[in-house]
């Protein structure tokens, strides 16, 4: 793993059969993913990145917060 002002590069990881990767051990382990948990896949024309449920959760709640004030 390299890391650089908290960007990470973990490797590379293959597509299986299924359309199913492996997120490598260290990235894991970095952002606490655990089997069982819920990931958002989001994306654009440049590629595609996976976020926490939960995480992606907190930030609308904050952000309908400020709407609410």
């Amino acid at each position: 793993m390299q890391e650089q002002e908290g960007k990470y590069i973990f490797g590379v990881v293959k597509v299986g059969d299924k359309g199913q990767i492996v997120i490598p051990k260290e990235a894991r382990k970095v952002y606490d993913i655990k089997p069982g948990d819920a990931l958002l896949m989001l994306g654009d024309q440049k590629g595609i990145a996976l976020i926490k449920t939960e995480v992606f959760q907190s930030v609308i709640d904050q952000a309908m917060e400020g709407l609410t004030k």
